[in-house]
């Protein structure tokens, strides 16, 4: 038994120890891949804990945001219509970026900071208007009717606007200059804007009140054989001392819908540009430019134009030139009417040139267009034109404010300093450091001279210069080495001497 117990015995110890060594191997291996695991899933763990408490924060902090959204002021705006039905769809570019920049409707208070008024509000509400706070904005001119009244425009003498007789005022001399220029032709016009059309002598009457006959451009540049009017979009920020721009991003370009020859004087359609006009991309020349390869309208036309051998520059300088041209004709008017709301601070203005070309690109004033349209519903693809014109508009009159406030209103002096201080207003220190006393005319813009008001005009002026984005400067002109100022207004002459003293330190400034 013993014998045949001990192979047995030692079988088994064996087994035993190589039991005992599998146990030990496989508690190894589950003690490693705990370990494996533990290793692995422990950052995702982790990750897992900081990733939901973080979007726990989130959320918490995003209700609280909007409580406090929802519980602070925002600017405001009123709308003024001259629609008695209330229809103000046609203002929905304005809601939209007014929305943008944190605006909200104001309906029932005078505490609005921009009134955009459709037609003159002053006469509705020149109660309200003549009290107005510093940070109130409106959105025209008292006065400015000067400008974009037809009649009064187009009889102005200026070198952009074609030959024209208030009617029947200067009917002696519109018979006198037919009878010198027979071969012209003549379209009688009215401040409705209505029946315009060619018009032979004896057809003309010569006693409608609140008309005038206008020579007409019969020789007009074409593309694809279509006359069109070119819209440039222009803001006056200030009128004593005058300040106006002009938007440069792009213009508005209006086909008439009917070729234009065979010339037929009887269809409108050829040299009238009417509301169902023939829209820029579907101009053959132009429609690849526009379309295709994302060009604006402006940059598309000049693309055209100098694929024919001209150069388009000269035609823009002068569109802007006659601008200039007609404000400065008519700012001693706009100024008398402002005066009766006080120092014209609190109102801009935004309105539209139309020009048309003739066959050797000169450029010719037809109309300015106060409330100019900006609304898509009838051509769409035209919304981006007129959204970025408003938001830089809003920029350049510091109505999209860089700093968060309930109100346009600056509270505090830091802000106003931090904004504009009296180191980015100094100017020409080689004639300021002579100024003993301020009775010098160009001591006027010097430190030691400032006056509350000059220093509000050139703050301005400093803001409008870095806000204005894509709008160019017109007046204050290009600024020279032999500018002639005298022509000017004296305001006019300190501003455009402190803009030669900005330009003298950044080249920036000269135009």
């Amino acid at each position: 038994m013993t014998k045949d117990n001990k192979p047995q015995a030692k079988l088994n110890k064996k087994n035993v120890s190589f039991t005992v060594s599998e146990q030990i191997l496989n508690t190894k291996m589950k003690m490693l891949f705990r370990i494996f695991v533990y290793i692995i899933l422990t950052p995702c763990v982790l990750y897992g804990i900081y990733f939901l408490a973080h979007e726990y924060r989130n959320y918490f902090c995003k209700l609280q945001i909007q409580e406090i959204y929802l519980e602070e002021e925002r600017p405001t705006f009123r709308i003024h219509t001259k629609f008695s039905n209330g229809d103000i769809g046609y203002l929905k570019h304005v809601f939209l970026v007014l929305d943008r920049l944190g605006f909200q409707q104001e309906e029932t208070t005078s505490n609005w900071d921009l009134l955009w008024a459709h037609d003159y509000p002053f006469h509705k509400l020149r109660a309200n208007l003549t009290n107005l706070q510093q940070h109130q904005r409106v959105n025209h001119f008292p006065g400015c009717g000067h400008i974009t009244n037809k009649v009064d425009l187009s009889t102005t003498k200026g070198k952009y606007i074609p030959i024209s007789f208030k009617i029947p005022d200067d009917r002696e001399d519109l018979l006198s200059y037919i009878q010198k220029y027979p071969e012209k032709s003549y379209v009688q016009k009215s401040n409705d804007h209505r029946g315009i059309k060619i018009k032979k002598i004896d057809e003309l009457n010569l006693t409608s009140e609140e008309s005038f006959v206008q020579e007409f451009i019969d020789r007009p540049f074409l593309v694809d054989g279509y006359k069109f009017d070119i819209g440039i979009y222009t803001v006056i920020t200030s009128i004593d001392p005058l300040r106006i721009y002009g938007y440069k991003g792009d213009v508005l370009f209006r086909f008439c819908p009917v070729k234009y020859y065979p010339f037929d004087s009887e269809n409108i359609d050829k040299y009238v540009v009417g509301d169902d006009y023939l829209p820029i991309w579907n101009v053959p020349s132009l429609k690849n430019y526009y379309q295709n390869l994302g060009f604006s309208m402006k940059d598309s036309f000049d693309a055209y134009v100098r694929s024919k051998g001209k150069d388009p520059q000269k035609m823009w300088d002068n569109a802007f030139e006659a601008i200039k041209e007609i404000a400065l004709k008519k700012e001693m008017k706009i100024r008398e009417a402002t005066k009766r709301f006080g120092d014209g601070r609190n109102f801009f203005e935004l309105m539209r040139f139309d020009f048309t070309l003739d066959e050797n690109l000169n450029v010719y004033v037809m109309e300015a267009n106060m409330s100019p349209n900006l609304s898509s519903a009838h051509f769409p693809p035209n919304q981006l034109l007129y959204e970025q014109v408003l938001f830089n508009l809003f920029a350049l009159i510091g109505v999209a404010r860089r700093t968060r406030s309930d109100t346009l209103k600056i509270k505090e002096k830091g802000e106003i300093e931090m904004e504009v201080a009296d180191k980015n207003l100094v100017v020409l220190p080689e004639i300021c450091k002579n100024c003993e006393d301020c009775f010098r005319v160009e001591c006027q813009i010097c430190r030691s001279c400032f006056t509350d008001d000059w220093r509000i005009v050139l703050s301005q002026s400093f803001l409008e210069h870095h806000n204005k984005m894509d709008y160019k400067r017109i007046f204050p002109p290009l600024i020279t080495k032999n500018m002639v100022l005298k022509d000017y207004t004296l305001r006019n002459q300190l501003l455009i001497r402190w803009y030669q003293g900005k330009c003298e330190i950044d080249p920036t400034w000269c135009n």
